[in-house]
C-alpha cells in the first residue's frame, strides 16, 4: 500500500508550485490600483509622445472628403497602399459630386490594388452620394451623422473627427486593441466597450494624439508576433514585456517602417499640417 501511495504525494508535492505561481501572478496583476493604473497609462503615453513627436494621421489628404474615403479605403490593407492609390482616385473625382456619379466600373479599376475593391466601391461611391443629396456635400464634423454613412463606423468616424475637425476621439483599430491589453489598460474585446474604458484613463483633450501614439507603436515595435521588446522604449512599465524578442540587437532587426526606416509613410505631407519648425501643427479646422 505504502508503495502504491508514494506517485501520488510525488504528483501532489510537484503540482503545488504551479498552483502557487498562478496565485502569485494572479495577486500581482490585481495588485495595482486604479490609481496607479492611470498614472502608469499616462506616463506611457507621455514617453511615446517624446518617441513619436511628429505622429500624425499616416494618409494623405487635404480636406475632410478626402480622409473619410482614404479611411474607408483602409480597411484590410494598409495606409501606404492607399496613398498610392488616392491620387488617381481624387485627381478624377475631386468632390462628392464628382464620385456619387461616377461609373462604378471606372471606380473599381481605381481602387483594385487597394483590395475588395468592389466593396470599397459601394461604400465610397455611396457615402458620397448621401454627402451630397443629406449635407450639401460636405463632411458633417458630428460622431451621430458621419456614423450614418455608407462603410462609416465609430473608428473611420473618429479618425475624421480628430484629424479633420480637431475634435478628440478615440481611434480603435487592430494595434490600438492590441496594445491596451497588453499593458492591461483594460481587458474588454470588443472595440466600442475598449473606447469607453480607455477614455477614462485620459483626459479628452488627449484622446487624438494619444490614438496616433498608440498606433505608430503597435506598427513600429509592438507588433502582433514578434514584439521588439528589447528595442521598446516603454519596455519597464510593460505588463506583457518578454513576449517577443528581449535582446537589443536581435529585437532592433524587428522594427517595421513602411518607407525603409523613415518615420512616417506619407507620401506628400501636407504643409499644413507643419509649422515652422517642421514639427507637427494642429490637424485641420482645429481651433
Amino acid at each position: 500500500m505504502n508503495k502504491k501511495a508514494a506517485p501520488v504525494k510525488k504528483a501532489a508535492v510537484k503540482k503545488a508550485p504551479v498552483k502557487k505561481a498562478a496565485v502569485k501572478k494572479a495577486a500581482v496583476k490585481k495588485a495595482e490600483s486604479r490609481t496607479a493604473l492611470v498614472r502608469r497609462a499616462r506616463r506611457i503615453n507621455r514617453e511615446l509622445a517624446e518617441v513619436y513627436p511628429y505622429a500624425h494621421p499616416e494618409l494623405d489628404f487635404d480636406n475632410p472628403f478626402q480622409l473619410v474615403v482614404a479611411t474607408v479605403l483602409s480597411a484590410q490593407t494598409t495606409d501606404l497602399r492607399v496613398n498610392q492609390t488616392t491620387p488617381a482616385l481624387f485627381a478624377k473625382y475631386p468632390t462628392p459630386e464628382d464620385l456619387a456619379a461616377a461609373n462604378p466600373e471606372e471606380v473599381e479599376e481605381i481602387l483594385r490594388p487597394c483590395g475588395f475593391f468592389r466593396a470599397k466601391t459601394k461604400s465610397v461611391m455611396g457615402l458620397s452620394k448621401a454627402l451630397v443629396e443629406d449635407y450639401g456635400g460636405e463632411v458633417p464634423g458630428r460622431l451621430e451623422e458621419l456614423v450614418k454613412l455608407p462603410g462609416v463606423g465609430r473608428k473611420t468616424a473618429f479618425v475624421v473627427l480628430g484629424n479633420a475637425f480637431g475634435r478628440p476621439g478615440i481611434t480603435v483599430d487592430t494595434h490600438f486593441q492590441r496594445l491596451v491589453r497588453r499593458w492591461q489598460w483594460t481587458e474588454q474585446t470588443d472595440p466600442d466597450k475598449i473606447e469607453a474604458e480607455i477614455g477614462t484613463l485620459f483626459p479628452k483633450s488627449d484622446w487624438t494624439d494619444l490614438s496616433h501614439h498608440v498606433i505608430w507603436h503597435g506598427r513600429r515595435i509592438c507588433h502582433a508576433r514578434k514584439p521588439a521588446c528589447g528595442a521598446c522604449p516603454i519596455a519597464p512599465l510593460c505588463p506583457a514585456y518578454g513576449e517577443g524578442e528581449t535582446d537589443p540587437e536581435k529585437a532592433k532587426k524587428l522594427l517595421k517602417y513602411e518607407k525603409g526606416g523613415f518615420p512616417g509613410q506619407r507620401l506628400r505631407p501636407p504643409q499644413a499640417y507643419l509649422d515652422a519648425g517642421g514639427k507637427a501643427a494642429p490637424p485641420l479646422g482645429a481651433g
